[in-house]
Order: C-alpha cells, then sequence, then structure tokens
C-alpha cells in the first residue's frame, strides 16, 4: 500500500523524507489495524480522530482533498488484489469476497467523511485566524496616529494581504446593513460588524475596480473616499463619511448606489466648514439680502451661470434657459447691487464659492 501510494500520488513522493514516510506508514497501519477490528468485532466503536487529524494536515499542507482520497482508493485496491489472490489459501468462499469488498467500501467512506471532517475544521479556523488577522490590520490601518509601515507590513504578510501602492476608504450607511453582504474580491479588507461600517479597497484606481464595486455593492449607500497612500487611509475614509453624510443631508446626490468623492471635491471641500462659508455667504450675498426670496433665486443662479461660463448674455441664457434679453436685465441688476466688486478676481472667486454652496443646499444637487 505505501508503495503503491508513495510512486503513484506526486504530492506523497518524498522518498528522501523518512519523518514523511513514516506518517503514512503510522496511517496505512492504523486504517487496516481498525479494519480488521471491525471484522473480528463489528460491534466495536468506530475512532475517527486520526483519520480527522490526517484531514487536518492535508488543509495545513495547502491541498485539497482528492490527493488523500486517490490514496484512500489505492489502499483498498491494493487491499481487495491481496484478499482475491490469497482467497483460496484462506478458505474464502465468494460470498466471503462479496462482504469483505461491501465492507471495505463502506470502511472507505467512513474514512473520507472523517478526514473531510478535520479538513474543513482546519480549513475554518485558518479562514477565522486570517479574518482576525484582518480586523486587526484594519484597526491598524485606520488608526490616528498612523501606524508604523513596519507593523502594518508584517500584519499584512501574516494575513496574506498583498500591500497595495495605493488604497480607498469606503463609508457605507448603516441603515443598509440587512441587505445582503457585500459581494467583494477577497483583498477588500472588511469591517461591516464597526460602529460605522466600512472597507479599505486596494488599488481602487485598478482596472475594473470601480465595475467590481458598482457590482458588489448593489442595495447598500456607499461613499468611495480618493485614492490615497496606504499610510493614509484613515483620511480617505474620513472624506468618504462626510461625503455620505452630505448625501442623506440631500447636499450631493448620485444616481448610482456608490458616491465617489473624486465626483464632488468640490462640493466637499466647500462644506468642510461650513460656518467659515455661512459667514462668507452673509458677506458676499449681502447686496442680495434686501430682494424677495424668488428675486433673491433668479439673480443668484444668472451670477453663479456668468461666473462659471463667461460673461457673454447669450452663453449664460443658454445655460440657464432664459432669453438673452432677460439675462441681460438681470446682469444690470447685478452690477447695480454689487458695482466695482464683480470686477475683483478675489470677491468673484468668493462669489462662486458661496453661490455654489447655496444651490448645494437649495436644490440638492452637487
Amino acid at each position: 500500500m505505501i508503495k503503491e501510494i508513495t510512486v503513484r500520488i506526486p504530492e506523497y513522493s518524498r522518498p528522501a523524507d523518512a519523518i514523511y514516510i513514516k506518517a503514512i506508514r503510522l496511517a496505512v497501519d492504523e486504517a487496516l489495524r481498525q479494519f480488521v477490528d471491525r471484522i473480528e468485532n463489528p460491534s466495536a466503536p468506530w475512532e475517527p480522530e486520526v483519520f480527522r487529524t490526517i484531514g487536518r494536515g492535508e488543509a495545513n499542507e495547502g491541498r485539497n482533498l482528492d490527493p488523500l482520497q486517490t490514496a484512500m482508493r489505492l489502499g483498498a485496491r491494493v487491499a481487495w488484489r491481496r484478499l482475491t489472490e490469497q482467497s483460496e489459501h484462506l478458505g474464502l468462499t465468494p460470498q466471503h469476497l462479496y462482504d469483505l469488498g461491501e465492507a471495505i467500501f463502506v470502511y472507505l467512506d467512513q474514512l473520507a467523511d472523517a478526514a473531510a471532517e478535520g479538513f474543513e475544521e482546519a480549513r475554518a479556523r485558518a479562514a477565522g485566524e486570517i479574518e482576525r488577522r484582518r480586523r486587526r490590520l484594519m484597526d491598524l490601518l485606520l488608526s490616528q496616529p498612523a501606524a508604523s509601515p513596519d507593523a502594518i507590513a508584517d500584519l499584512a504578510k501574516a494575513s496574506g494581504w498583498r500591500l497595495p501602492r495605493t488604497v480607498a476608504g469606503v463609508a457605507l450607511d448603516e441603515h443598509s446593513r440587512g441587505y445582503r453582504p457585500p459581494s467583494l474580491p477577497p483583498d477588500v479588507l472588511s469591517g461591516l460588524d464597526r460602529p460605522g461600517p466600512c472597507l479599505i479597497v486596494p488599488d481602487p484606481n485598478g482596472p475594473g475596480r470601480a465595475q467590481t464595486l458598482e457590482a458588489g455593492l448593489r442595495g447598500w449607500k456607499a461613499a468611495v473616499g480618493p485614492a490615497v497612500p496606504l499610510a493614509a487611509a484613515a483620511t480617505s475614509l474620513r472624506w468618504a463619511r462626510e461625503a455620505l453624510d452630505l448625501h442623506r443631508r440631500g447636499v450631493l446626490t448620485e444616481e448610482r448606489g456608490v458616491l465617489r468623492c473624486s465626483d464632488h471635491m468640490a462640493t466637499l471641500i466647500v462644506f468642510k466648514d461650513e460656518e467659515l462659508v455661512s459667514a462668507l455667504t452673509e458677506v458676499r450675498l449681502a447686496p442680495l439680502a434686501h430682494l424677495r426670496p424668488s428675486q433673491q433665486d433668479r439673480l443668484a443662479e444668472t451670477l453663479l451661470a456668468w461666473l462659471r461660463h463667461g460673461r457673454g448674455a447669450g452663453e449664460v441664457a443658454a445655460r440657464l434657459h432664459v432669453h438673452p434679453q432677460t439675462v441681460r436685465y438681470r446682469l444690470r441688476q447685478l452690477e447695480e447691487l454689487y458695482g466695482d466688486q464683480l470686477s475683483d478676481p478675489d470677491i468673484r472667486f468668493e462669489l462662486e464659492i458661496v453661490l455654489r454652496a447655496r444651490r448645494s443646499v437649495s436644490s440638492g444637487t452637487a
């Protein structure tokens, strides 16, 4: 049996490894001992632990169960061949051979089941340990101040996680928790059980990465932070959470399921310090304060279009879908209200900031 196994199964062919050959011999001896004991005493208890241990060993070696199952079948074939060769000498009748053959097949199934139990147990234990290490790795990546690069590299290696050049933090809306778990590649670090559920995506700008995220997060409301170096993972996640908060408030909208910070950076910057923006708004829009709200809206809309798209009445009119004469009239009003301020590039810049913020809050668009 040992010769057949070591010759015909490459995974077990280690002629120079005396310890490995000894392990195979012990496994074969145990299999034969238990089989013979069972024939002698059919009511003897089944002792599967040795074969569970063998299954665990296969998992720890990084193999699947195919080589082990092949070895078991080879061993059974050798046993059957030897029995048939010696049947006349042993005085075995055809019925004896039939009964022995059936017993071998039943026993072979039991061996395979015990090995499979041990194999799955080891796999589950290894997966659990990897998951624990990855949760710890996520803690390190999101810690403030940042953990040392060496500590991150060591834990990443132990977790089987390849260090990427860039990462992106992904903030998940906790109200989406009841939906199915995200279906994402194994290199995405998951923190679904954190107080603020999140992900860390390696190399977010890699080929097909955006489409994979869209598909994997279907049904979830999520915001993807900008791509940053590994040491800035916490910063990327912070931006993603701020974007998700602006989405909840209606400031940022996105028809797709996944909101991307890179598409809304200007709005995120504007809303970074809302008190400061409010103070600036009060100063820069003071000339409009005495007007009716509807007049304020029309003039603010016209002024923003003029600042963004040039000073030609025709182009502004096309953007606003109104008659050019209407735009000229509004622009004259604005010149009367603001005077020389509209000639100052710094004031024009500040006006665009506050008008963009005003539009985002009032219309829910970014």
